[in-house]
């Protein structure tokens, strides 16, 4: 009977609890009866069907039965018990969540009270499921289950955990404000101010921070804020000092030391599970936080410590760590913008402190300046009146026009500056008076007529009469109107240059428009400011000082006025000047009253300076463009001696000065540019340069610097002219490789005694060179032609005293016909040598196959291989025309070398078998024995190829730039050179260069081997 009622039971459990799952399993070994529900088969049949369907679902589902609310449960229920399952089974819910009942038990109560459902999205509890107070965020609903009697008897508790999504969002949102917000900081203090405020709203994750910034000294870590932090952890330092050896007695030390983010314990584990109930939030400590050092992106440079505080309520994951490391991320990034806005303001506020100085410095001197210029201007103007019509020399009258001339650009620039310190001081008083503004200005713009139109270009003046008169001082308009007519003029060449005043509704417009050069349009917003030139564009003249256009603004800014400038690059630019007619918007008190003193000079140097600009025999350019040398003047060479000077200067005073210094004694050629000069110096070598430095293209230190790259020119005394005074000057141009310095200005007596001494020591250094090449060349051909001699009269004289063995008497002859042959090849190299310097080479040109020419010199000299045991290997790579690799050939000596295609080329058959036997009879000389020398020919493209490579004794890096030379050897041990004049690869060179090739030496040093490259072209390419 027993036995029955068990499988009863069993049949009945298997019944209510069906199925696979887990739950339903343990369900099924669960002995209800020591639960509150009591035995299954006491279970009502309301109990059953709920459990089935609750097992039966995959969706997270709990089952809440009786007053007690017994828990049932299905597999998707069980992750959100954690650790508390299974004791949760078939338990009341308050004895296994109390943390939450506060929470739970009112809506409980209201399911069973009122029989309506209740339902919560997103809940925020604190659960201790997993051995610490978790906060959960979960979504769920309570909806009741009716017995038979139709009362409520139990709970459906479908639930879903949405942890994960709120979290993450919480966090995107934090990341979010945090980019927005500290984006705007504009220093340090304000960037860690705000980014701990908007930490602060996300105390969840981020319980408490504190930020160190590293000091500009780098060796100090400074406090720069803090939230949260409890001091009964530890008493923050307000500064670490990271530069001491020792350790750090500093919890987050490691992290300093490291560079990596670091997990620090702060506080002990509190005992989370007794809360008691209706405790709406947690008030546990956190007890753990990450040190995240601040390392500046593309620099990998450290810059400050983060240390932010890990919730106690969430499990330090991946996502959690990585959103720790994003926060650092975007504080770092605010950071390294913040210093960079504060670096490029602190920039702006030295240029601007810059700005004002040189306005000021320049103002000063200015004043000094008026007062000396005074005194030359008006004795320069007398005499010039009083000597007319005397009967001076031409010479003399120039001289005194170029002084007059320069002394009234001074005084021009001199006006000017002074003007800006009037207009920054707020000292100058503009006069405005009713003026016929079409009128003045077609005046001011007649001066130039003449200049213009002599340079080829036409003048168009378009200034109708206006209705009525404008208001402007008359001296700043002037100053206006010629600035920008100069302005224009400097930088056309072909064209026209249009002046054009018109009635704009209530304003009167000026336009000022020329066909020239342009303006770049990265310049276009730069044109206004001070002391600014525009570089890479044609003009007439280097020189200024920036400042004319900065003048025009402020002048035109003093009427209420605007100045515009459109322009294309190549095809000209538009100034567009406009005022406000009436006088309304001027102040009242600078209206009609007395003029104050004037520093205006008029339009005469304004003239002068244009009219300069066309005596220029070249013109100029900044940046890539590149002039023709100019004519210098006829010269007559009887009249001089025969040293030759070039003489580089871009002021065409100073050049047309000093060229007439230097012509009485020698010939001199003078040019504008850098660029310029190293053209001439191509074409022929001069004896001395005299240079400026500052100069337009190719300054001075640019052309010191290609002239002494030179192998050709690095001998040629070079003199320095500038401007730049004192000793640290002098030392960086003596330094850059300059012979002399020469500072401005200068007497004519200095400068003629200076380039007299360096022509006499070029002149010494000459004669002691040529003497020590003669002595050289003859100790070396004699000590090279006696070598053989003794051998072959040694030997003779053995011969005939008829003593010597036969074996003997033939090894005799032998070395008598080598060393013949020997002193042979040295007089041929000789006769080579000399044939070819003096350009009686005749080369019998014809199609050659390289092939075949480099297996006959082979063949020849493999002998000589042979017998120091040198193994010649000959490697083919045959190539397409796109240089595309399509089979590599290695043969040994005896092999035929294969004939690739495309390897003829235009030249003499014999010549290039001396250039082949020259290089490899070199290679076979300087290679130990045992050995290996290696031809190689490659055909790419339209070149030929021959490379011979040796493990001989290589070549020093100092040697390698000689290695061509003539009468030139490397200092090698003597058993590794039988000697020679050193004429071979001089002639190689020679003959591949009249071939049309190239040659080249390469060695990684000595004991290294050494590859030489001939390149020559193909037949198709001469073709």
């Amino acid at each position: 009977m027993d036995s029955l009622t068990e499988n009863k039971k069993a049949a009945l459990a298997l019944d209510i609890f069906a199925g696979d799952s887990e739950m339903g399993k343990l369900m099924r070994r669960k002995d209800w009866s020591q639960t509150p529900l009591g035995p299954v088969e006491s279970w009502s049949q309301s109990l059953r069907t709920a459990v089935s369907i609750c097992l039966s679902s995959t969706f997270p589902l709990c089952l809440l039965w009786g007053q007690e609310l017994i828990q049932l449960y299905n597999d998707g229920y069980r992750p959100i018990c954690g650790a508390k399952h299974p004791q949760t089974l078939g338990s009341p819910g308050q004895e296994h969540w109390s943390e939450i009942w506060h929470i739970l038990d009112p809506l409980f109560e209201g399911v069973f009270q009122t029989g309506q459902p209740a339902y919560v999205e997103d809940l925020q509890m604190f659960i201790n499921r997993n051995g610490y107070l978790e906060e959960v965020y979960l979504t769920f609903s309570f909806s009741p289950i009716r017995d038979e009697s139709g009362e409520v008897a139990g709970i459906f508790h479908p639930i879903m955990e949405t942890t994960a999504q709120v979290i993450s969002s919480r966090r995107l949102r934090t990341l979010s404000d945090l980019g927005t917000k500290v984006g705007a900081a504009k220093t340090l203090e304000e960037c860690c101010q705000i980014a701990i405020a908007t930490l602060l709203h996300n105390a969840a994750d981020i319980p408490f921070v504190v930020l160190y910034l590293l000091a500009d000294d780098g060796k100090r870590l400074q406090l720069c804020g803090t939230t949260g932090w409890d001091k009964d952890w530890y008493a923050l330092p307000r500064v670490i000092d990271i530069s001491a050896s020792g350790e750090l007695e500093f919890p987050f030390a490691q992290a300093i030391h490291t560079r990596l983010v670091e997990l620090v314990e702060i506080a002990s584990h509190k005992d989370c599970n007794n809360v008691p109930l209706n405790t709406e939030l947690p008030k546990t400590k956190p007890l753990s936080a990450l040190a995240l050092p601040l390392i500046q992106l593309g620099q990998d440079r450290f810059t400050g410590l983060l240390i932010a505080g890990i919730s106690p309520h969430l499990s330090l994951d991946s996502d959690y760590r990585r959103f720790f490391e994003l926060v650092a991320g975007q504080l770092t990034t605010a950071m390294t913008n913040v210093r960079a806005y504060e670096e490029e303001r602190l920039r702006a506020e030295a240029l601007a402190e810059l700005d004002r100085a040189k306005t000021d410095f320049f103002s000063n001197v200015s004043h000094e300046f008026r007062t000396p210029l005074t005194l030359i201007l008006n004795p320069l103007e007398q005499l010039i009146a009083e000597t007319q019509d005397s009967l001076l020399p031409d010479e003399q009258h120039e001289l005194l026009n170029i002084a007059q001339r320069n002394a009234m650009r001074l005084h021009k620039l001199v006006n000017t500056l002074l003007d800006f310190s009037r207009i920054e001081a707020g000292r100058i008083q503009a006069v405005y008076e009713p003026t016929d503004l079409a009128q003045f200005t077609a005046e001011l713009a007649s001066v130039f007529r003449s200049a213009i139109e002599t340079a080829g270009l036409q003048l168009i003046v378009d200034c109708p009469p206006l209705t009525s008169p404008v208001y402007v001082d008359r001296e700043m308009w002037e100053k206006i109107v010629l600035n920008l007519i100069s302005n224009a003029f400097k930088f056309t060449f072909v064209g026209e240059i249009v002046v054009s005043l018109h009635p704009i509704g209530d304003k009167v417009e000026l336009k000022i428009r020329d066909t020239g050069t342009g303006i770049a349009p990265e310049e276009l917003p730069r044109i206004f400011e001070r002391f600014h030139r525009i570089r890479s564009v044609q003009a007439r003249s280097h020189e200024g000082s920036g400042i004319g256009l900065a003048l025009v603004a402020e002048l035109v800014h003093l009427h209420r006025g605007t100045v515009n400038v459109e322009s294309v690059l190549g095809r000209g630019t538009t100034f567009t000047v406009t005022l406000p007619t009436g006088s309304s918007h001027l102040p009242s008190n600078q209206i009609s009253t007395s003029t104050p003193a004037s520093t205006s000079v008029g339009a005469a140097p304004y003239v002068q300076e244009a009219q300069q600009w066309q005596k220029e025999e070249n013109l100029w350019f900044w940046g890539r463009h590149k002039v023709a040398a100019p004519k210098p003047p006829p010269i007559k060479p009887s009249q001089f001696s025969t040293a030759r000077i070039l003489l580089v200067d871009d002021n065409a005073d100073m050049r047309d000065y000093v060229a007439r210094l230097l012509s009485k004694q020698w010939q001199v050629t003078a040019v504008a540019n850098g660029a310029t000069a190293l053209a001439v110096v191509s074409e022929q070598l001069p004896d001395l340069v005299l240079t400026d430095v500052m100069m337009p293209e190719m300054d001075g230190f640019q052309l010191l610097s290609a002239l002494r790259a030179n192998s050709n020119t690095k001998g040629i005394p070079i003199i320095l002219l500038s401007a730049r005074a004192g000793e640290e000057a002098a030392i960086e141009g003596l330094q850059a490789g300059a012979d002399d310095y020469l500072i401005k200005p200068f007497s004519a007596r200095e400068l003629l005694t200076r380039v007299e001494s360096h022509l006499q020591m070029v002149r010494l250094r000459q004669e002691l060179s040529s003497n020590r090449l003669k002595d050289e060349f003859l100790a070396t051909v004699t000590h090279e032609l006696h070598a053989p001699l003794v051998g072959i009269l040694g030997w003779t004289r053995l011969l005939r005293s008829k003593e010597l063995d036969e074996a003997t008497a033939l090894r005799a002859l032998d070395t008598i016909e080598r060393n013949a042959k020997n002193q042979a090849k040295l007089i041929e190299d000789l006769l080579d040598i000399s044939t070819i310097i003096s350009g009686k080479v005749c080369l019998q040109s014809q199609p050659v196959k390289l092939t075949k020419i480099i297996e006959e010199v082979i063949n020849t000299m493999s002998s000589n291989a042979k017998q120091k045991g040198i193994n010649i290997v000959k490697t083919l790579q045959a190539t397409s025309q796109q240089g595309e690799e399509v089979g590599v050939l290695a043969v040994p000596v005896e092999s035929e070398l294969p004939n690739p295609k495309g390897d003829t080329v235009l030249g003499d058959r014999d010549r290039l078998q001396q250039i082949v036997r020259e290089l490899l009879a070199n290679a076979i000389k300087f290679t130990l024995k045992q050995g290996v020398v290696e031809v190689r020919l490659d055909t790419i493209d339209s070149l030929a190829t021959i490379q011979i490579r040796d493990t001989g004794v290589g070549i020093s890096a100092e040697f390698l730039p000689y290695v061509f030379d003539r009468f030139t050897q490397a200092e090698v041990p003597s058993r590794h050179s039988p000697g020679g004049l050193g004429l071979g690869l001089a002639i190689a060179r020679q003959l591949v260069e009249l071939h049309g090739g190239t040659i080249e030496a390469a060695s990684e040093g000595v004991g290294q081997g050494a590859t030489f490259t001939v390149k020559l072209p193909l037949m198709m390419a001469v073709n």
